[in-house]
């Protein structure tokens, strides 16, 4: 049976609410990679698009455990409708496949960013920042909120001339500020690309740093106060 406590004059309550910030360093960084092919013969269109698939997959993995997730997404090729004429005549195709990949190696993230830009008919958008789902981060910041929320309490029964006995209820009322991984954070960077001929020299992509916002809320029993 679940036993309630009610406030009483000699077993006053007081509620307080408590929050952990912190400001730390991303651990992941997320792209995503859009292949694209287009023309009038939809076998070519197609193997087009496959070649350009394989290509971007391989130049990813060759970036071993820097890349740590590497996900296909939508793949479609589509007619294109002749502007003129009616029917159903059709003018040509397009095709595209789209790729996400996670890396937690930030030295490798620009040149590989940028060697897939500069891969034919490829877009790159990202980087998008993130923290890992087990960070302790998120601990550190649960830590935080906990023990700004005893401060707040013992304060308010200090300036009533009374201590804090007992802690009844403790909630969690939300972990907030870090997006997870694949969320866009701010706007992203994006790229179209041709085939070049030289080595195009590799982005200097700086991590953004991450908010991330505990709160709780802690009810308490203090001594009766001295008024």
């Amino acid at each position: 049976m679940t036993q309630h406590h009610h406030p009483t004059p000699e077993a006053p309550q007081v509620t307080v609410r408590g929050e952990g910030r912190l400001e730390v360093e991303p651990e992941l960084a997320r792209i995503e990679v859009s292949v694209r092919s287009g023309g009038t013969d939809r076998a070519s269109v197609l193997a087009a698009l496959t070649d350009r698939n394989a290509q971007a997959l391989a130049l990813l993995k060759s970036y071993g455990e820097a890349v740590t997730a590497l996900e296909t997404g939508a793949l479609a090729v589509t007619p294109e409708p002749s502007r003129h004429g009616r029917g159903e005549k059709v003018r040509g195709y397009r095709g595209w496949v789209r790729l996400s990949a996670e890396l937690s190696d930030f030295t490798a993230l620009g040149e590989l960013t940028t060697r897939l830009a500069d891969l034919e008919w490829t877009r790159v958008d990202g980087p998008w920042w993130a923290l890992r789902p087990d960070s302790p981060a998120y601990a550190e910041a649960r830590t935080q909120a906990v023990r700004e929320a005893v401060r707040r309490g013992r304060e308010y029964a200090e300036a009533l001339g009374g201590s804090l006995v007992a802690l009844l209820e403790l909630s969690d009322t939300g972990l907030a500020g870090a997006v997870p991984p694949g969320r866009p954070l701010g706007a992203p960077r994006m790229a179209f690309a041709a085939e070049s001929v030289d080595e195009p020299a590799p982005l200097d992509l700086e991590p953004q740093r991450q908010t991330v916002v505990a709160e709780v809320a802690a009810r308490f029993v203090m001594s009766p106060p001295a008024l």
